[in-house]
């Protein structure tokens, strides 16, 4: 029955901390669109694809087209209950995921939030300062947990929160798919929304709509129960630029400020909604509003 709907999948991914949930609770507003956090049909993508790859005993016993019907599948039964005809569902792998999602999904569109890595660093810090009594399950060990230093150089490696992400966009940026991502940068995004979402609208080929940029809900306490950092997903009811100064060590942002690719991206057809570089984000304190949008 789901497949009588003539339903449409978008995605969001891009970098944790860039305002993938502010703009799932966004986008919802739509009484077309369905948004929410991560789900779990990215993992259970991956794992199926792997029960049936080189090296299985179920290998030989599913073909192409059967595996295509078995990972389309398993977006209709999960999004079986939700009416709307267009779904986004949120999740930062499916930016190195984009082979299969182009063959299943050609038409589909990526929504990828990124920020200065810098930024992202500082924003889990002050999540984990804030839990101060609970010890995280981002990080594996008392030795990465220990120092700011060792939290941060834990998130940033190629396969955990931040690095594996950072790396599977810029991949992205560049693959024969990037003319289906829109890169939209969030203290951007929190500064003129109007005018970004206008733009996302444009991308996805959607009819515009009035959205409410100061009635925005979302909150996900029990999965954040569950990391041990309580109000990761909680976005603010109104979208707006907070200005801050880091709580970072000024060495440490340092290291981290020149990784923001998506400003620089040559031979890459992906679409960017980006604001110009700004030297204050480079120094560790969070800009006024910017008047520059590419």
């Amino acid at each position: 029955m789901a497949q009588e709907r003539q339903r449409k999948y978008n995605f969001i991914s891009g970098l944790p901390r860039s305002g993938s949930t502010l703009t799932a609770g966004i986008l919802r507003q739509n009484p077309r669109f369905h948004a929410g956090m991560s789900s779990p049909v990215a993992a259970l993508f991956d794992s199926l694809i792997a029960q049936v790859s080189a090296g299985s005993e179920m290998s030989s016993m599913v073909n192409e087209s059967q595996r295509k019907r078995f990972l389309s599948g398993l977006f209709d039964s999960y999004y079986a209950d939700y009416e709307q005809p267009v779904i986004f569902d949120t999740n930062r792998a499916w930016t190195a995921q984009l082979p299969a999602l182009m063959q299943l999904y050609p038409e589909s569109k990526v929504i990828c939030l990124v920020r200065d890595v810098p930024w992202i660093m500082d924003s889990i810090e002050r999540q984990f300062r804030h839990n101060a009594f609970e010890h995280t399950t981002l990080f594996n060990s008392a030795a990465e947990r220990s120092t700011v230093y060792t939290r941060v150089e834990a998130l940033a490696g190629a396969n955990r929160l931040v690095g594996y992400p950072w790396h599977a966009l810029r991949e992205a940026c560049y693959s024969e798919f990037a003319d289906r991502l829109v890169v939209v940068e969030y203290d951007l995004l929190a500064q003129r929304p109007r005018d970004v979402f206008k733009l996302i609208y444009e991308f996805l080929e959607e009819d515009p709509f009035e959205h409410d940029f100061d009635a925005v809900d979302f909150d996900a306490p029990e999965f954040d129960a569950q990391l041990g950092l309580s109000g990761l997903h909680k976005v603010h009811k109104t979208v707006a630029p907070r200005p801050r100064e880091t709580i970072l060590p000024p060495d440490l942002f340092e290291r981290y400020a020149k990784l923001s690719f998506w400003r620089n991206l040559p031979k890459s057809k992906a679409f960017r909604i980006v604001a110009q570089k700004s030297e204050e984000k480079q120094q560790g304190v969070m800009p006024q509003p910017a008047q520059n949008m590419e």
